[in-house]
């Protein structure tokens, strides 16, 4: 299992997405980013978003975790 943290992304928002693929959680973000956020998720943002995904099982996932 993957996840993205919102926080990771600088906002002071506790929103996680889950999912088995990079493109599951970006849907969610996206969902997330719209209504929560007032943003849309574009080419640029999406790359963002991707490269702060992580397998729930990884060192990344733990300080997401941490720095709450």
């Amino acid at each position: 299992m993957k996840d993205f943290h919102c926080r990771d992304a600088g906002m002071s928002c506790d929103f996680v997405a889950r999912g088995d693929s990079n493109q599951e959680i970006l849907d969610q973000v996206g969902k997330h980013a719209q209504s929560e956020h007032h943003m849309q998720v574009g080419p640029e943002m999406s790359r963002k978003v991707e490269g702060l995904i992580h397998d729930e099982s990884s060192d990344a996932h733990r300080q997401s975790t941490e720095r709450r």
